[in-house]
């Protein structure tokens, strides 16, 4: 279905007639919320298998993964010497959310690792793999998350791991590899 519904749109997109004017612009424009619909399906896939919900959940690393579905982490990752980081809420909450965040600033953050306030992400944050997305995909995972439902959930900010205020994981850099032997 989903492919299917891809086909259409990605037709009509090549097509130029999502964005045509003229005495077929009406007919074109009969159902935007259809383009629409099809565009929020496509982000939930993406969503889904970029495993989003692996971290963005409120029960991720948890016996109930799927509890609270991105309304943002309780488990956080602490990048030493950098801090401890939440996984935030990624629904369009205004306060406890991404709300105030147009679907360009969801995209600009997905592929480059900068949130609208100019910090940068968290390394744990994989945005490096993310920022290979295509246009039209980084638009339609942004008009997905704009869709959930706002949730109040509050996420904690970034902190040191004194002052980590929920658990967290440690994401340790690779251990250095032994020394070769010499050749005998």
């Amino acid at each position: 279905m989903i492919s299917r519904n891809l086909a259409i749109l990605s037709a009509l997109l090549l097509t130029g007639a999502c964005n045509r004017a003229g005495p077929d612009s009406a007919q074109a424009d009969a159902n935007p919320g259809a383009i629409a619909k099809l565009s929020v399906e496509r982000g939930q896939y993406l969503a889904s298998i970029m495993d989003c919900s692996g971290c963005h959940n409120i029960g991720s690393f948890s016996p109930k993964p799927e509890e609270g579905h991105l309304q943002g982490g309780t488990i956080g990752f602490e990048v030493p010497g950098m801090g401890v980081f939440y996984p935030p809420n990624l629904t369009p909450h205004p306060d406890a959310g991404i709300g105030k965040w147009s679907e360009r600033d969801i995209v600009t953050a997905v592929r480059t690792g900068r949130r609208p306030d100019g910090r940068i992400l968290s390394p744990a944050m994989p945005w490096h793999a993310y920022s290979h997305l295509t246009d039209e995909d980084a638009a339609a995972l942004a008009a997905y998350l704009k869709s959930l439902p706002p949730s109040p959930h509050v996420v904690p900010g970034p902190s040191s791991k004194e002052m980590a205020p929920q658990p967290y994981l440690t994401v340790a850099p690779p251990a250095k590899a032994p020394a070769q032997a010499p050749a005998a």
